[in-house]
């Protein structure tokens, strides 16, 4: 099938570019010979340019979406690089297993979670994506296929693992599941009103939760939030637990952003101050609102309005973590914006076998801004400096305009890495951070 020509964008709906688009469908056919570079493209959920290749053509991906076995006594799952981690959920819940690490929406492919390392709640227990990976094929534009795993091409498996597709087209994968009794979760939810409790509460729900994360308030400097921890449900409780909830949808962006400073001061005060039950009371959840409380609003990118969002998640080493926190929420109160979803998570000690990973030992938290052009952009540069500072990172798959300097700060083994690159393949974002 030939490409075609057209407008693009990620799912910040910032920066938009024009590229050609190929549909892949057969995992066994040869990469596309071409005078521009490729890459590959599922969903198209990541945040930034990391998914774009603007001037250039991208491999899409979807269509290679077929399970290829599934193993219920041992979890392992085999399936071609485009299925959704939606698709998986539907098959593997109704028996008993639960994917191993999921972000934040179950709407992206397999290959986009390989590619980009993706975490979740459960870092302190599980460490990121990768680490559950029993094996994938990578094809490289040359027609050469190897099985990469920790065991066989073990340098490829290392370069892909959070390569950002830049190593080659994954065809499948080989991943490993969990057990889970039922698609609930028991949780509890409590508030804080400084980092330190934050701090705290981490500490002392590690041990017992395998999922913790938290809700801050960047309106208030001090850093007030909710804490939220839970595990999967042992068993069903006599009374009824809270029904899935149904799906609403955006259903068109608005000609001004919807997030600014009255509606976000108030839409931080209401949600902080809501009845949350605290500290003993565990609620019965059905797992999708609790991990993918988004995915229950279509197209829910659209009410930033028709300049989208810029997204922005850092980490930070834990003996500099809360004093950059400080610093950055500073900064956030000082320059009057704020932010609508601020998410903020102690990671967890266990490496992965990605290079170029985004996770590590400390501190990560995720903030979105509006786009409102060049003040937006000095703000992102000023908590950039915080974070340079503190010896921390940016997550390549939920940016748009970090320098190359501070990539190659955070990431010192791109040098390795990019011996590894396909000649074939490039992206927006590798060309922005090696100019």
């Amino acid at each position: 099938m030939t490409a075609t020509r057209a407008c693009a964008a990620s799912w910040g709906r910032y920066p938009r570019v024009v590229q050609h688009a190929r549909p892949l469908t057969d995992r066994d056919a040869p990469l596309p010979a071409s005078d521009t570079s490729w890459l590959p493209y599922g969903n198209g959920r990541s945040y930034g340019d990391s998914c774009l290749n603007d001037g250039a053509g991208v491999l899409l991906a979807r269509g290679l979406d077929r399970f290829i076995g599934f193993d219920p006594q041992s979890g392992v799952l085999a399936c071609e690089a485009g299925v959704l981690l939606a698709d998986i959920l539907a098959l593997a819940v109704p028996q008993g297993w639960f994917l191993p690490v999921t972000p934040g929406t179950r709407y992206v492919t397999v290959g986009g979670a390989l590619a980009n390392d993706v975490h979740g709640k459960n870092h302190h227990r599980a460490g990121s994506f990768g680490r559950h990976l029993r094996g994938f094929e990578l094809l490289r534009s040359d027609g050469s296929r190897r099985w990469c795993s920790a065991h066989e091409h073990a340098d490829w498996y290392g370069a892909s693992i959070g390569g950002l597709g830049l190593t080659g087209l994954v065809t499948r994968v080989e991943l490993q599941l969990r057990r889970i009794a039922n698609p609930w979760i028991a949780g509890e939810t409590i508030r804080f009103a400084t980092l330190a409790e934050f701090d705290a509460l981490s500490a002392e729900s590690d041990d017992d939760y395998e999922y913790t994360v938290a809700w801050i308030d960047c309106a208030a400097a001090a850093g007030r939030g909710l804490f939220m921890r839970g595990n999967h449900a042992p068993a069903l409780p006599r009374t009824r637990p809270a029904a899935k909830p149904g799906r609403l949808r955006v259903p068109f962006v608005p000609p001004v952003s919807l997030i600014n400073g009255p509606t976000l001061h108030a839409f931080n005060a209401l949600y902080y101050h809501r009845p949350v039950g605290g500290r003993g009371c565990t609620q019965i959840t059905h797992y999708e609102p609790f991990f993918y409380p988004l995915d229950g609003i279509g197209d829910w990118n659209r009410i930033y309005g028709p300049h989208g969002f810029l997204q922005w998640q850092c980490a930070l080493p834990p003996a500099a973590g809360l004093d950059a926190l400080h610093a950055i929420l500073a900064q956030i109160a000082a320059s009057g914006s704020g932010s609508f979803l601020a998410v903020l998570k102690r990671f967890g000690e266990l490496a992965s076998p990605g290079w170029l990973s985004f996770p590590r030992p400390g501190y990560t938290l995720a903030l979105d801004f509006p786009n409102r052009g060049a003040a937006t952009f000095a703000l992102l540069d000023r908590l950039d400096a915080v974070v340079r500072e503190a010896a921390g990172a940016i997550y390549p798959a939920k940016d748009a305009r970090m320098s190359g300097a501070l990539f190659r700060a955070a990431y010192p083994r791109w040098q390795r890495f990019a011996d590894y690159l396909d000649p074939q393949f490039s992206s927006s974002f590798w060309r922005r951070v090696m100019a």
